[in-house]
């Protein structure tokens, strides 16, 4: 079941991803907000490309999100210039 505690989750774990990919791009984080819409969105995107590969739980699921996240922030990026 999805409540507010769920999404409080999703919001700290979007940031935590969020940042993470900020600083492995160095100097293309959003800020707070941004950074979890990028996490959230960026895990979305790595489960889907990275998935398969690397899994969706556990130490996979992170190495996704974060791969996603960084394909964002790069997609970002370009649309930004």
């Amino acid at each position: 079941m999805f409540g507010i505690f769920s999404f409080i989750s999703w919001l700290i774990i979007g940031a935590i991803i969020g940042w993470v990919a900020g600083k492995v791009w160095v100097g293309h984080g959003f800020g707070l907000i941004g950074n979890i819409v990028v996490g959230i969105v960026g895990s979305i995107i790595g489960g889907a490309l990275f998935g398969g590969l690397l899994g969706t739980s556990g130490i996979g699921g992170w190495i996704t999100s974060i791969l996603g996240a960084v394909v964002l922030l790069i997609i970002a990026g370009f649309i930004k210039k």
